[in-house]
C-alpha cells in the first residue's frame, strides 16, 4: 500500500532540510595563530638564528680551504676557525680588529640565492677569525696576527719599517724587539723605550725595548 504524503508534512521536511543546508554553509572564523598551529596572511615568519642566518656572522665557523672558505657548523669536523667579529666595509676604512685575531677573511660583496636579510646580496665586508686549536698566533709574542699587541716582537725589515715575528725565535726572522706598553702618545712611552711601533686603536703607539 502507498503511504500518502500531505502537502503540510512535506512543506515541513522542505523547511528542515532548508534549515540544515544554510547551518552546513555558515563559515567558521579563522583561528589566525591560536594554538591550532595556523598561520594567518598577517604573520612574517621569522628566519632561523645561528649558522646560516647571516654570512660568516659573529661566533659562527669556517672550514680551511686552499683558495677559499667556507661557512660550515661549529659541531663539523671541518670547522677551523671562529668569527670574533664581523664588520661591513673594508679593514682600510673599518674598525679594527680584536687584538687577539689570528686572520681576516676579507668578503667580497656577491648576490647569492638567499642571504641574511632577504635581498639576495651579501654586502662587502671583513670577518675577524680565532682559530678554534693552537697555534693562535694572533696571542701576544705569536708572530702573526692582523695587529700588533703588547707582547709581540718585531725586527726592522729596513726603510724603517719593522715586521711582527715570534718572541720565542722559531719564526722566520729572529726578534729584536719587544712591545712592552702601550700608550696615546710617545711621550709616555718609558725611558728604556727603543722603538716606536704604529699599533692603531686607542693607545696607538707601542713602547719596544731591544732584545
Amino acid at each position: 500500500m502507498r503511504e500518502r504524503w500531505s502537502a503540510g508534512a512535506v512543506c515541513a521536511m522542505l523547511a528542515v532540510l532548508l534549515a540544515a543546508l544554510l547551518t552546513g554553509c555558515q563559515s567558521t572564523p579563522d583561528r589566525g595563530t591560536e594554538s591550532e598551529g595556523r598561520i594567518s596572511n598577517e604573520v612574517t615568519p621569522t628566519r632561523p638564528s645561528g649558522y646560516g642566518t647571516v654570512f660568516l656572522g659573529v661566533d659562527e665557523c669556517s672550514s680551511f680551504g686552499t683558495t677559499s672558505f667556507t661557512e660550515v657548523p661549529c659541531t663539523s669536523e671541518r670547522a677551523a676557525a671562529r668569527v670574533v667579529a664581523r664588520f661591513d666595509g673594508t679593514t682600510a676604512d673599518g674598525p679594527l680588529c680584536p687584538g687577539t685575531t689570528d686572520f681576516v677573511l676579507h668578503i667580497s660583496e656577491q648576490a647569492p640565492s638567499s642571504d641574511e636579510d632577504g635581498d639576495g646580496a651579501v654586502p662587502q665586508g671583513y670577518a675577524c677569525m680565532r682559530n678554534l686549536s693552537a697555534p693562535h698566533p694572533g696571542d701576544p709574542g705569536g708572530g702573526g696576527g692582523p695587529r700588533t699587541i703588547v707582547g709581540d716582537c718585531v725586527y726592522g725589515s729596513g726603510d724603517g719599517q719593522v715586521r711582527e715575528t715570534a718572541c720565542d725565535g722559531k719564526g722566520a726572522k729572529k726578534p729584536e724587539f719587544k712591545v712592552t706598553k702601550a700608550v696615546a702618545k710617545r711621550s709616555r712611552c718609558p725611558l728604556s723605550t727603543a722603538l716606536y711601533v704604529q699599533l692603531g686603536g686607542r693607545e696607538p703607539v707601542g713602547c719596544a725595548r731591544p732584545l
